[in-house]
Protein backbone atom coordinates (compact mmCIF):
# COMPACT_ATOMS: atom_id res chain seq x y z
CA UNK A 1 0.00 0.00 0.00
CA UNK A 2 1.48 3.32 -1.09
CA UNK A 3 1.33 6.26 1.30
CA UNK A 4 -0.22 9.47 -0.01
CA UNK A 5 2.29 12.28 -0.12
CA UNK A 6 1.42 15.16 2.18
CA UNK A 7 2.68 18.72 1.92
CA UNK A 8 4.67 18.23 5.13
CA UNK A 9 6.29 15.03 3.84
CA UNK A 10 7.20 16.71 0.56
CA UNK A 11 8.58 19.78 2.34
CA UNK A 12 10.65 17.66 4.72
CA UNK A 13 12.06 15.56 1.88
CA UNK A 14 12.88 18.72 -0.04
CA UNK A 15 14.66 20.16 3.01
CA UNK A 16 16.66 16.94 3.38
CA UNK A 17 17.73 17.03 -0.27
CA UNK A 18 18.70 20.67 0.12
CA UNK A 19 20.85 19.87 3.18
CA UNK A 20 22.52 16.98 1.36
CA UNK A 21 23.39 19.19 -1.61
CA UNK A 22 24.55 22.12 0.56
CA UNK A 23 26.85 19.90 2.63
CA UNK A 24 28.09 18.17 -0.51
CA UNK A 25 27.11 14.77 0.87
CA UNK A 26 25.53 13.86 -2.47
CA UNK A 27 27.79 12.09 -4.90
CA UNK A 28 28.02 13.25 -8.47
CA UNK A 29 26.43 9.97 -9.50
CA UNK A 30 23.15 10.76 -7.73
CA UNK A 31 23.16 14.56 -7.94
CA UNK A 32 20.96 14.73 -11.07
CA UNK A 33 18.51 12.28 -9.49
CA UNK A 34 18.28 14.42 -6.32
CA UNK A 35 17.80 17.63 -8.33
CA UNK A 36 15.06 15.97 -10.40
CA UNK A 37 13.29 14.78 -7.24
CA UNK A 38 13.62 18.26 -5.72
CA UNK A 39 12.02 19.74 -8.83
CA UNK A 40 9.10 17.29 -8.56
CA UNK A 41 8.64 18.12 -4.87
CA UNK A 42 8.71 21.88 -5.54
CA UNK A 43 6.06 21.48 -8.23
CA UNK A 44 3.92 19.39 -5.87
CA UNK A 45 4.26 21.89 -3.01
CA UNK A 46 3.43 24.85 -5.26
CA UNK A 47 0.31 23.10 -6.57
CA UNK A 48 -0.77 22.17 -3.05
CA UNK A 49 -0.32 25.75 -1.85
CA UNK A 50 -2.27 27.15 -4.81
CA UNK A 51 -5.12 24.70 -4.25
CA UNK A 52 -5.22 25.50 -0.55
CA UNK A 53 -5.20 29.25 -1.22
CA UNK A 54 -8.06 28.84 -3.69
CA UNK A 55 -10.09 26.80 -1.21
CA UNK A 56 -9.48 29.25 1.65
CA UNK A 57 -10.47 32.19 -0.56
CA UNK A 58 -13.64 30.34 -1.55
CA UNK A 59 -14.51 29.69 2.11
CA UNK A 60 -13.88 33.33 3.02
CA UNK A 61 -16.01 34.54 0.11
CA UNK A 62 -18.85 32.22 1.19
CA UNK A 63 -18.60 33.52 4.75
CA UNK A 64 -18.68 37.13 3.55
CA UNK A 65 -21.67 36.48 1.30
CA UNK A 66 -23.51 34.84 4.18
CA UNK A 67 -22.99 37.87 6.41
CA UNK A 68 -24.44 40.38 3.94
Amino acid sequence: MEKTLTYEDAYNELAQISREIETESVTVDVLAEKVKRASELITYCQAKLRATEKEVNKIIANMENGQK
